[in-house]
């Protein structure tokens, strides 16, 4: 469990709230606006109306004592940046900041942000790739060179065994688990044998996946 200072309860922060919470995670949550508050109440351990650009207010947080400081704000950049660096110069362990285009994540780093989020971004690149092919189930970027695919079992793989199609070697892309009715089996052998109807999660390159399954 971790102690964590979220700031920004707009639909995205509140999204974090309730993920937090769902986690088990103590979230102490700040916005100006007494409504957003009032809404992720039920998500959190503690909430406070006020202006995370007030260095007074922040330094009354102890954002020191939190494990992560998530700057969730959206849609004020310039409130977000003057967070960011209030927070990292209050002595916030790890500062996670949103960020909207890379431009921002640039001023944001160089302002004291540890590592950037970026959700509409992430979002885009998520249904572009998930709703351009019948055949993806889901992904998960790792980098900018390697990502994890959910991908149904091809026609021609049906009936045959991770070792006979050999696809580390010819490929060089590892099958990480097989989706069953909804269930995970990760016990994946040279022997284990697919069938119609699974998914697989693959990790590879993601020039080496596109090109394995004709993405």
């Amino acid at each position: 469990m971790k102690t964590i200072l979220l700031i920004g309860l707009g639909r995205f922060g509140k999204n974090v709230a309730m993920k937090l919470h769902e986690l088990n995670h103590e979230v102490m949550a700040i916005d100006r606006k007494e409504d957003r508050v009032e809404e992720v109440l039920p998500y959190v351990t503690n909430a406070q109306i006020g202006d995370s650009m007030n260095e007074s207010f922040l330094r009354s947080l102890g954002v020191g004592n939190y494990d992560v400081c998530i700057v969730a704000i959206g849609n004020d950049f310039q409130s977000s940046l003057e967070t960011t660096s209030l927070l990292k110069e209050l002595g916030a362990r790890m500062v996670v900041s949103r960020a909207a285009r890379d431009i921002q994540a640039k001023f944001l780093l160089r302002n004291g942000a540890d590592e950037i989020v970026y959700p509409e971004k992430q979002l885009a690149t998520w249904t572009a790739i998930r709703y351009s092919s019948d055949h993806i189930f889901d992904y998960i970027e790792l980098d900018n060179d390697y990502a994890i695919f959910e991908v149904e079992v091809p026609a021609d793989w049906v009936g045959r065994t991770v070792g006979e199609i050999n696809i580390r070697r010819k490929y060089n892309i590892n099958i990480m688990a097989l989706k069953r009715d909804g269930k995970m089996e990760l016990t994946i052998t040279p022997d284990t044998c697919l069938a119609r109807g699974e998914a697989m999660l693959v990790l590879g390159n993601n020039t080496d996946i596109q090109k394995c399954f004709h993405i």
